[in-house]
C-alpha cells in the first residue's frame, strides 16, 4: 500500500507564487514517474508536470516558463514550484506516482487526496 500526502495549496493573487509538495510513503521500491495533475470545476483532469526518476521533465504548454517541478528521490517527495499564477491556475491539483512495489511487483499508480489552488484577487 502507498500513501501520497499534498500540501501548500491555498488562496494566493494573480501574480504571486505557491509551492506544492507531495510526499509517498510505504511500499515503494521505485517511484518512476511522479507528477501532478489539476482538475478545475466542469473541466476534465489534466496533466500540469511530471518527472522521472532521472531528472528528466515534462510540462503542460500552460505552464511552461512559469512552474517548476522537482523531486527528491531519497524522500520520495515531489514538489511543483509555481509562480505568476493566473486565476485560470485555480484547481484543485493531485499528485500522482508511478511506483513498483517490490522487485517482482508491476509498476501501479496511485493519487492524492487532492489539494486546492485557488487564484484571486
Amino acid at each position: 500500500q502507498v500513501q501520497l500526502v499534498e500540501s501548500g495549496g491555498g488562496l494566493v493573487q494573480p501574480g504571486g507564487s505557491l509551492r506544492l509538495s507531495c510526499a509517498a510513503s510505504g511500499s515503494i521500491l521505485v517511484a518512476y514517474i511522479m507528477g501532478w495533475y489539476r482538475q478545475a470545476p466542469g473541466k476534465q483532469r489534466e496533466l500540469v508536470a511530471s518527472i522521472i526518476s532521472a531528472g528528466n521533465t515534462n510540462y503542460a504548454d500552460s505552464v511552461k516558463g512559469r512552474f517548476t517541478i522537482s523531486r527528491d528521490n531519497a524522500k520520495n517527495t515531489v514538489y511543483l514550484q509555481m509562480n505568476s499564477l493566473k486565476p485560470e491556475d485555480t484547481a484543485v491539483y493531485y499528485c500522482n506516482a508511478k511506483i513498483q512495489a517490490t522487485q517482482r511487483a508491476t509498476i501501479n499508480s496511485w493519487w492524492g487526496q487532492g489539494t486546492q489552488v485557488t487564484v484571486s484577487s
